[in-house]
């Protein structure tokens, strides 16, 4: 009968865990990446159901987890995109506003006679 070598049936354990490991996080990532989200170690970690001590503790995972922040950081995000103004865009933003300003209180101006014209027929009628 062959004898049980306990450590070598451990280090199969802990390598077939390990896989389990790897598999987990990278289809966290694949996900994220498709759902267009920040990958950081918080969103990999509940993504993947592991704990960020590990993504931190192993090299492979940490790297790749860094690398991919790196480049979110650099393309900008649609908010980003949205708010990023030129001088171009605050004038155009600007004169729209004086715009509609002058709209408001024109408006504003008609509305005021028309309630003094309002108050003429009530104090008429009293």
């Amino acid at each position: 009968m062959n004898k049980y070598d306990r450590k070598k049936h451990l280090k199969q354990i802990h390598e077939s865990r390990k896989a389990i490991t790897m598999s987990k996080v990278d289809e966290a990532i694949k996900r994220l990446v498709r759902a267009n989200l920040s990958i950081n170690f918080n969103s990999v970690a509940s993504e993947a159901g592991v704990a960020k001590a590990t993504l931190y503790n192993n090299a492979t995972l940490r790297e790749r987890i860094e690398n991919l922040r790196q480049q979110q950081i650099k393309t900008p995000s649609v908010r980003q995109v949205k708010y990023d103004m030129n001088e171009n865009n605050k004038d155009a933003i600007i004169e729209s506003l004086k715009r509609k300003v002058k709209r408001i209180e024109h408006e504003n101006k008609d509305l005021r006679y028309q309630l003094k014209v309002a108050y003429a027929e009530v104090y008429k009628k009293i």
